[in-house]
């Protein structure tokens, strides 16, 4: 059997488009001539020495599951082969979804992709010692399959309800009755949650493996929004519950499920209803949870501990800011039992902080101006965090080490630009991840004191590629407003640039609160795009406007209650100071953007009429009152309370102000940003009298692929572009 190393996954093929030195769009969406290869398939096991990894044997072709050591990749054993996995004649995908004990492996098979986050599939657990394979459920594909800790049970949702396969007994048991479609969910979130709050699955299993704590979702008075979907004789329409602004939510309710007493308990929430629970998470103590209940301003956030034998729970922690709170999941708590962490924006940027489990703070463990970005984990034996921050550069990532006493930081990174960390399980190694502007990843395996054991992967082809293509990066750059502040921008120019011509622009935007492009890293497909312009004789110009994120919460948080003002005019002071350059011919001067970047250059071409000749709007929202209701209202309230805010910025109010040339292009089956906001956006401008293309896409989603779509749709931008700019 021969030695493999932890996966490598080739995310396409490599072959030279046919001039050695010109970008083609088939280079870039068809033949992955500039794909760089990652680290993947890779799961540490419990002792942190070792991980688990997909693996193909070159002689029998025949993919296994290898156990192989972190230090050196040499192949520990073979856990098991496609050969054991095939169920009354069907081979299974192989899988490293090990339950706690690792005896155990949960398979996937026939997935169905529902929404962003959130699929459907057949499941099967293979028992290793014995190679049995159980069927999960005959009844239907299965939602969110979860094996208990103790591997003896599997959790899952199906037809909106709960239920349990025991699997000693090889019994199915149902634990919730009232799910119906479009109404009652349990154990899965609703669309607006799984979009915003970034979660699908809603139960999660004690560590016990005793008690299931889940959600309810009673979205019977939400508002149902319908999409028309194109694919038969006949077209269908596709209806969800879809809360837009200042809309009514789902009533959100939290239970635990008892496996042994097969009883139910509801956690006391409070008397509220019309309020959000972004976070359940089970504490050291199987009998405690923690739920995080934040009012629907989203400018409060309140940390309950539960006890789920009576339902009974108390504030132990509340936080409140005078704009809002974005939720994330660095909430750890330590297995000492006595303390947790977390991260909060209270000082102006986000940093870590330990807590007793009756809420009082210990300490701020970093501080300063820069941001913590990720927690890692806490290694309890040495009393080490880890943590990726912004401290070097808004622009930059790095990975640090800190005591939990707030001292002994260490930079365990050692190269500028973006780095990310995975650790093992037990904190003895973390594979590095490295990349920046000019170099595509760089991966390594390192331990804990940050010293390099192997080189994983060095990409050291993709970059022979890219140079070979002139894609040498970004050129970064700052300049200051009219008022004052100060913006970070890049800048990329054709490789024959010559400072002595006048070259057209074309400003790329996203712009959204908390977002950021202007990074040092490498980046994929769209950036590939900007290079195949630049070879065209286009400079391309991105900026990072006021509320974008990675700069502290005042300038992120500028934009509050009033959407799309201070990004336009930020944009717009970009392009008049892209125009005062000697290099750029400043009556050539463009913008595009897709979802929040559609909304910013279709106020752009609008509200900043005089200034750019064209503007690309892809999948925009063009009135924030048809966007959902936690996105939205957490930066401008509800329409009821802030209509100005809702109005004075929305790209349907200014139609009559175009002047330059716009395309606007939109999925109709986007379930996201609605193609109701293109559509009405492209009324205004036709009662308007306004000249300009537009472009839909048939029963695409928010992301407008598959198929020759991606290729066909920057075809298409790029030919507006060349002829129009």
């Amino acid at each position: 059997m021969k030695q493999p190393l932890i996966m490598l996954m080739l995310m396409g093929g490599t072959a030279l488009a046919q001039s050695p030195h010109t970008i083609t769009l088939e280079d870039i969406f068809q033949k992955g001539t500039f794909d760089t290869k990652t680290v993947s398939g890779l799961r540490s096991l419990k002792d942190g020495k070792t991980y688990v990894s997909i693996e193909s044997n070159p002689e029998t072709k025949l993919g296994y599951v290898a156990k192989s050591n972190y230090r050196d990749g040499k192949v520990v054993e073979a856990i098991y082969t496609e050969k054991d996995i095939i169920y009354k004649g069907k081979k299974l995908p192989l899988s490293t979804d090990f339950n706690w004990d690792e005896t155990k492996i949960l398979i996937a098979a026939d997935s169905e992709p529902i929404y962003r986050r959130s699929s459907k599939a057949n499941h099967y657990v293979f028992e290793i010692a014995s190679k049995k394979i159980t069927e999960v459920s005959s009844k239907g594909k299965q939602l969110f399959a979860t094996l208990s800790p103790d591997g003896t049970k599997v959790a899952f949702v199906r037809d909106n309800n709960i239920f349990i396969k025991d699997l000693l007994l090889a019994e199915e048991t149902q634990i919730t009755h009232d799910g119906v479609s479009n109404k009652i969910i349990n154990g899965g979130t609703d669309w607006v949650y799984e979009e915003e709050f970034a979660f699908a699955k809603a139960f999660f299993w004690s560590s016990d493996s005793k008690k299931i704590a889940y959600y309810k979702f009673n979205e019977a008075e939400v508002p149902v929004y319908s999409m028309t979907l194109f694919e038969q004789l006949y077209p269908r329409e596709y209806q969800y519950k879809y809360p837009k602004a200042g809309e009514k939510n789902s009533v959100v309710s939290i239970h635990c499920y008892h496996t042994e007493e097969k009883k139910t308990t509801q956690i006391d929430l409070g008397s509220e209803q019309d309020q959000y629970i972004p976070r359940i998470k089970w504490t050291q103590n199987p009998d405690l949870l923690c739920v995080l209940r934040m009012n629907r301003h989203q400018n409060k956030l309140d940390y309950l501990f539960a006890n789920v034998a009576t339902g009974v729970s108390n504030t132990i922690l509340t936080e409140e800011n005078k704009y809002y709170i974005d939720v994330n999941d660095d909430l750890t708590f330590l297995q000492n039992g006595e303390q947790f962490l977390l991260t909060s924006e209270q000082d102006g940027y986000n940093h870590l902080y330990l807590y007793n489990m009756d809420g009082r703070q210990i300490r701020q463990i970093t501080s300063g101006e820069w941001l913590v970005t990720k927690l890692y984990g806490v290694n309890e034996k040495t009393g080490t965090v880890y943590y990726q921050s912004t401290e070097k550069s808004p622009l930059q990532r790095d990975v640090y080490a800190i005591d939990l006493t707030g001292k002994n930081k260490k930079m365990l990174s050692n190269s500028p630009g973006t780095n990310t960390a995975t650790f093992s399980t037990d904190f003895s190694y973390y594979i590095l991840d490295h990349s920046s502007t000019h170099s595509p990843a760089y991966i390594t395996l390192n331990d804990n004191d940050g010293r390099l054991v192997r080189v994983l992967e060095d990409n050291k082809k993709a970059k022979q590629i890219a140079d070979q293509f002139s894609i040498t990066g970004s050129e970064f750059f700052q300049f200051k407003t009219t008022t004052g502040v100060s913006l970070n921008g890049y800048l990329i120019k054709p490789a024959n640039f010559d400072d002595s011509k006048k070259y057209p622009v074309l400003m790329y935007v996203y712009g959204g609160p908390g977002s950021q492009n202007v990074a040092d890293s490498w980046t994929g497909s769209r950036n590939l795009w900007f290079h195949y312009l630049a070879q065209k004789g286009y400079i391309v110009a991105c900026i990072d406007n006021r509320g974008t994120g990675f700069r502290g919460e005042e300038f992120q948080k500028s934009t509050y209650l009033n959407l799309g003002k201070l990004e336009t005019e930020d944009q717009i002071e970009g392009a008049k100071w892209l125009a005062k350059q000697s290099f750029v011919d400043s009556e050539r001067i463009g913008i595009w953007g897709w979802s929040y970047g559609g909304y910013m250059a279709s106020l752009c071409i609008t509200k900043g009429a005089d200034i750019f000749k064209l503007a690309i709007a892809v999948a925009p929202v063009t009135t924030w009152r048809y966007y959902d209701s936690i996105y939205t209202e957490r930066y401008l309230r509800t329409p009821q309370e802030n209509q100005q805010g809702y109005d004075d910025n929305s790209p349907i109010n200014y139609a009559d102000r175009l002047k330059g040339k716009f395309l606007l292009i939109h999925g109709t089956g986007d379930d996201n940003v609605h193609f109701q906001n293109s559509v009405m956006f492209s009324e205004a401008l036709i009662q308007a009298n306004k000249p300009f293309e537009q472009a839909y896409y048939p029963n695409k989603n928010h992301g407008i692929y598959g198929g020759n779509t991606r290729i066909h749709l920057y075809g298409k931008m790029t030919d507006f572009i060349t002829k129009n700019l």
